[in-house]
């Protein structure tokens, strides 16, 4: 990914939060020759600094990573910046947003707790629970994934978030964003207002 030095993220707190906080991620690799990609929602094990999921059985992608350097990509908020918003007329639009990008090598696991995702996205008081499920109907469900891990080896965090201009443009950018009711713009302007440390 190109980083320019100031919106280079270094901080790995910083880096994990933004995985957690925007988990449905795009998975990267080479199949038969050609990149292919599948969306994914990914768990970080931050204790073993890798990511679970799984892929669907039919999924071609699965059959061949083995062995492969793959690529996932994590997208936080991103949003437009205009040129009107700042007090000088000799600019032009940009868009600030947030990514991550992870490199690993992807293993197989037989033995995988299919409970995680559902246990981090079920609501607190939500009566779904998985191990309520039928044995038989289960074991059919675990036939058409594929469980695996990601060993990240490297990551690499870009936050580009107005940090070449001046404060007081920065600030108009924030105000602007905190008029609008984007979920994007709200998150982006935030991240501005926290003055995520770049390094």
């Amino acid at each position: 990914m190109y980083i320019p030095k100031h919106f280079q993220l270094t901080d790995q707190e910083e880096m994990y939060k933004v995985m957690e906080e925007n988990s449905f991620a795009i998975i990267f690799s080479m199949h038969n020759g050609k990149p292919f990609a599948t969306h994914l929602p990914l768990l970080l094990d931050r204790e073993q600094q890798c990511l679970l999921g799984h892929f669907a059985r039919p999924n071609p992608q699965w059959r061949d990573m083995e062995g492969q350097e793959i690529l996932v990509t994590f997208q936080g908020p991103h949003c437009y910046i205009s040129p009107s918003w700042y007090e000088i007329q000799e600019a032009v639009p940009t868009w600030n947003y947030v990514a991550v990008h992870v490199y690993g090598t992807v293993e197989f696991v037989e033995d995988a707790d299919l409970g995680t995702l559902v246990r981090k996205y079920e609501k607190a008081g939500s009566p779904y629970r998985l191990e309520d499920l039928n044995e038989s109907y289960m074991d059919g469900m675990k036939k058409g994934i594929v469980p695996f891990k990601i060993q990240i080896t490297s990551m690499e965090g870009k936050a580009k978030l107005s940090q070449n201009h001046p404060a007081e443009r920065q600030e108009l950018v924030i105000t602007q964003l905190g008029q609008s009711e984007g979920e994007n713009e709200k998150g982006i302007a935030g991240l501005m207002k926290k003055n995520l440390p770049i390094k």
